[in-house]
């Protein structure tokens, strides 16, 4: 027999995820419409998750999210979170691909690898969990950069020269910005042996229940084997995995959100 759920603790996180940003300030009234619940009880969850810090009321009768998830936040390293959670994902991409699978995530411009899994027959990939690489020349990267704001973006461009890591990385601004709105256009970045001279890379992005970026996965192989047969063999198999992600990131998301 299934343990009975509390329905309680489901709409006091509908009500939670009605915020649509940390500094939003709503009424009663709006966070119950948001939530699709009864104004009644809407309000005494409120008022609940005011007792316990949760949300904070201001002067002028609005509720904001409180200092209870800042401290709840506080406590999850993100990165951790994404790597314990995809791991068996991960895992069964590599295996069925028999290649190697990278998670990474963009941190001060540069991609840090969450997570590294499986080896290609025959082929190593000298990368390591922590490790960072430069975001313009790696498929992690591009995901992770056309994910920006166009603000963002630019000033990412303005940080310094494209250098080139081997003769095909794109160096030229202008052609660099055409290469992220084409991943922006298609859902997917190419590492055309832009970071190692014998290496073809392609990467699709993890996103939140949002529709957010919050990481990207990729897989590697040796440039003449990642032929574009093989590269959209690749694409399908990475953004089936990229669903998997983030259906176990947000696995109640559905039911909240009913």
């Amino acid at each position: 027999m299934a343990t009975p759920r509390n329905e309680s603790v489901r709409k006091a996180f509908k009500l939670l995820r009605a915020f649509r940003n940390a500094d939003e300030c709503l009424t009663s009234a709006e966070l119950s419409r948001r939530a699709r619940l009864p104004q009644a009880s809407g309000y005494r969850l409120i008022q609940t998750l005011e007792d316990i810090g949760a949300v904070i009321r201001d002067t002028r009768g609005r509720y904001r999210p409180g200092m209870l998830l800042v401290h709840l936040s506080r406590n999850v390293e993100v990165r951790e979170v994404l790597r314990d959670i995809s791991q068996d994902v991960l895992f069964e991409l590599a295996s069925h691909l028999s290649l190697t699978v990278h998670m990474g995530v963009l941190e001060d411009g540069m991609v840090t690898y969450v997570a590294k899994v499986g080896e290609s027959a025959g082929f190593a990939v000298h990368t390591r969990v922590g490790c960072q690489l430069e975001a313009y020349c790696t498929g992690l990267g591009k995901v992770l950069l056309a994910a920006l704001s166009l603000a963002e973006f630019d000033e990412f461009m303005a940080e310094g020269e494209l250098i080139a890591l081997t003769p095909h990385t794109i160096t030229d601004p202008a052609a660099f910005r055409r290469e992220i709105n084409m991943v922006r256009a298609r859902g997917y970045a190419v590492d055309d042996r832009e970071s190692a001279s014998n290496l073809r890379c392609v990467a699709v992005p993890v996103r939140d229940s949002a529709g957010k970026t919050i990481a990207a996965i990729s897989v590697s192989d040796i440039a003449e084997r990642m032929d574009a047969q093989r590269q959209e063999e690749v694409r399908i198999a990475l953004q089936s995995a990229a669903v998997k992600i983030q259906h176990k990131l947000s696995p109640a998301h559905g039911a909240i959100a009913a």
